[in-house]
C-alpha cells in the first residue's frame, strides 16, 4: 500500500493483469508485461493507493553524454490518485507520466485548480491503425506498401507464417541473436529476450516468419483495452531481405482474429525517422497522453 512501494515481479501478474487489461485507452505501456520487461531499465517499483488502484514509480534513463535523463516520474493507469497523494508524490517525483484520456478527463478541471499543469506529451502517443488497413493495404494510401509485399513475394516464394509457441522459441531467439549483430546495439534486446523465454508464463502472442525454410523474423504482443486493441510490443528480423517487415506487417495483421478492431504500434519517442516511418503507415488516430507537473 502506499507509500510502500515494492519492486514489480512475476509473483503480482495475478493482481495487476486483470485490472491493467480492463483499462479503456489501451496505453501501451499499461499492461503486466510491459511493466515486467522494462522493470530494469526504468527502474519500476510499484504500490496501491486507497482505492486498490495502482501506482508506478519509475526512472529515466540517463541519456548519455547529454547530462539529460534520471528524472523520476510516476504514473497511474486506473484513476487519478486524490489531491494529498499527488502532493505526496510530486515530493519525490519530477512529473507524472502517459496520463491518460480516460484518467485525465473526469478529473482534468480538478487538477487544474489544485495548480497541476497538464501538457500533451505528443513523444509518447501511441500509434493506432485498423487492423483491416493493415492486413488487406488496399487504395493508393498503401500502394507503396503493397509493392514491396508483392516484391518480397516474388522474390521469396518460400516463405511461411506461424503463430508462435513454445516450441519455436528457439528459432525466435536465433533470429533475436542476428538482429542484435545486424545492428550493432543492444537497444531492447534484454526485454526481447525476456519475452521470448517467458513466452508462456506471461500469456503473450506472436508470429514467426520463415524465409527459404530459415527464421527470418517474428514478432510479440498482446491484447489491450478489453480485447480492441492489440500491441505490438516487439518486432525483429534479419537484415538483408527486401520487403520483409512489410510483409511481417500484413502477414501478422491478416491472421489476428478479427475482433481486434485496431493495432497499437507503440511511440516514436521523439525521433524523426522513426516518426516518419510510423506516419506511412497511416495510422487512424492515437491513444493520447499527457504528462503532469506542478506550477
Amino acid at each position: 500500500m502506499y507509500p510502500d512501494f515494492v519492486p514489480v515481479g512475476l509473483d503480482l501478474k495475478d493482481d495487476l493483469h486483470p485490472q491493467l487489461s480492463l483499462t479503456a485507452d489501451g496505453v501501451s505501456e499499461f499492461t503486466f508485461s510491459g511493466l515486467y520487461l522494462f522493470r530494469k531499465r526504468y527502474r519500476y517499483r510499484i504500490a496501491r493507493g486507497p482505492d486498490q488502484s495502482f501506482i508506478i514509480s519509475g526512472e529515466q534513463p540517463p541519456v548519455p553524454d547529454s547530462g539529460e535523463g534520471g528524472k523520476k516520474f510516476f504514473m497511474t493507469p486506473c484513476a487519478s490518485p486524490d489531491a494529498e497523494i499527488l502532493a505526496s508524490l510530486f515530493e519525490t517525483h519530477d512529473y507524472w507520466k502517459n496520463i491518460s484520456e480516460s484518467v485525465l478527463t473526469p478529473a482534468r478541471e480538478n487538477l487544474e485548480r489544485l495548480g497541476f499543469k497538464l501538457i500533451e506529451d505528443r513523444d509518447n502517443f501511441d500509434y493506432l491503425y485498423l487492423r483491416s488497413d493493415l492486413a488487406e493495404l488496399g487504395g493508393k494510401r498503401f500502394h507503396k506498401k503493397k509493392n514491396l509485399v508483392n516484391a518480397f513475394l516474388n522474390a521469396y516464394p518460400v516463405h511461411e507464417t506461424r503463430p508462435l509457441t513454445p516450441d519455436l522459441i528457439p528459432q525466435a531467439l536465433e533470429v533475436l541473436e542476428r538482429w542484435r549483430t545486424d545492428k550493432g546495439e543492444n537497444r531492447d534486446y534484454e526485454a526481447a529476450r525476456e519475452a521470448l523465454n517467458l513466452f508462456s508464463a506471461l500469456k503473450l502472442r506472436g508470429a514467426i516468419f520463415f524465409v527459404d525454410g530459415s527464421p527470418a523474423g517474428w514478432c510479440l504482443g498482446e491484447s489491450l483495452a478489453k480485447g480492441r486493441i492489440f500491441a505490438i510490443h516487439f518486432e525483429k528480423a534479419v537484415d538483408g531481405i527486401k520487403g520483409l517487415y512489410q510483409y511481417m506487417n500484413q502477414s501478422f495483421a491478416a491472421s489476428l482474429p478479427r475482433f481486434f478492431t485496431y493495432l497499437n504500434r507503440e511511440q516514436d519517442l521523439g525521433d524523426e525517422g522513426l516518426r516518419q516511418a510510423k506516419e506511412t503507415y497511416r495510422p487512424c488516430g492515437f491513444v493520447r497522453k499527457y504528462r503532469g507537473i506542478r506550477h
